[in-house]
């Protein structure tokens, strides 16, 4: 989408530049990638301490506002590593 929006603005990027920018800000700790899929990753903004809908009919995704989800039994992590965080996605489907 981002990639779309620059080249629709006049800006001839090409979409490995797109993907190495985000990526590079991530590492930074600008953003972080949520996956909802084994290949649809979305980059989010916003780095609290949330959880997420993914509407799988149009293909977005909303954040779950904090302590709306309760995440309980999580396992201790294996000898030197520590938890950095948990990620839930809700996929929602229309009613049909």
């Amino acid at each position: 989408m981002l990639h779309e929006e620059a080249r629709h603005a006049g800006f001839p990027v090409s979409l490995a530049t797109v993907y190495n920018t985000l990526h590079q800000f991530r590492d930074a700790g600008l953003l972080r990638d949520v996956t909802v899929s084994g290949t649809k990753t979305y980059f989010d903004t916003n780095l609290s301490d949330h959880h997420h809908f993914y509407n799988q009919g149009d293909g977005k995704l909303i954040d779950i506002p904090r302590g709306l989800i309760d995440v309980a039994g999580v396992p201790d992590a294996p000898e030197g590593k520590r938890i950095a965080r948990i990620d839930v996605v809700v996929q929602l489907a229309d009613d049909k």
